[in-house]
């Protein structure tokens, strides 16, 4: 299969190949950058820890809606990364590392980046519900309460649950780790449109498997760290993984082969 369509008949970018190990870089690149602007990377961690206690408080008493809505609200965190982008995009420019410009970052292409987030919202939800079906499948009666259910995890007494609830989250992990690799990097840098960047994240994804594997698994390590950390963690591994998106599109999209920014 072809993944380098000629940029001089296609509106897509070249698709660079990388090896494996390379998300390991884009960590690297992505902890520089927290370390050179702690400050605005901080701030937009710090909003990711705070969603998720506001998820946790509110649906204290209804854990299989936290559950789906905190696993749900980063499956639109791809959006809500982009001032992530544009910070790392300013200190690769040589300009000032400031939070302020980057809290608008999506103004510029905001038809393309609106409809994508919208895409990801409509995702959510189904997300949402199908994880509500999966309990509602598995305990038809009452539910346990949280220290029964979590009890009931570490006995791994309900084995089937698990199965499929991680195969139900894991399908709409993949689906949307695979459209949003690049997509929404490429639409704030270059003003891209949505279908364009969506099908490019597609087509890296494709051709980069083994990469994706790796990048997929230490994205979920350090998701799942700053979980483990009642989510105080996510204020430093979100940011940290918002920068290293960031270098990856760099890493794995030919920018010369690009369109001028409008």
């Amino acid at each position: 299969m072809n993944f380098e369509p000629d940029p001089r008949a296609s509106p897509f970018p070249e698709v660079n190949r990388v090896p494996a190990g390379a998300p390991l870089g884009w960590l690297a690149a992505g902890w520089a950058d927290f370390r050179a602007h702690p400050g605005p990377s901080l701030f937009y961690g710090a909003c990711f820890a705070a969603m998720g206690w506001a998820i946790a408080l509110t649906f204290r008493h209804a854990y299989e809606y936290v559950s789906a809505l905190i696993t749900g609200f980063f499956l639109v965190g791809p959006f809500f990364a982009i001032g992530l982008y544009a910070l790392s995009r300013r200190r690769q420019q040589g300009e000032p590392a400031w939070l302020a410009p980057t809290l608008d970052a999506w103004r510029p292409n905001l038809g393309a980046i609106g409809v994508f987030a919208l895409v990801l919202g409509v995702i959510l939800l189904v997300w949402a519900r199908a994880s509500l079906i999966v309990f509602a499948l598995f305990y038809t009666g009452e539910m346990p309460s949280l220290d029964g259910f979590v009890a009931q995890i570490r006995a791994l007494e309900n084995v089937e649950f698990l199965i499929a609830y991680f195969c139900v989250g894991g399908f709409f992990a993949v689906l949307v780790f695979a459209i949003s690799v690049v997509s929404v990097p490429m639409m704030l840098d270059r003003n891209t449109d949505g279908v364009v960047a969506v099908l490019t994240s597609l087509r890296t994804f494709a051709a980069n498997v083994p990469a994706m594997i790796v990048w997929g698994l230490l994205i979920t390590v350090l998701i799942a760290a700053g979980f483990a950390l009642a989510f105080v963690g996510l204020a430093v591994t979100v940011p940290v993984i918002g920068h290293a998106t960031w270098h990856a599109y760099r890493d794995l999209v030919d920018a010369a082969a690009l369109p001028p920014r409008r």
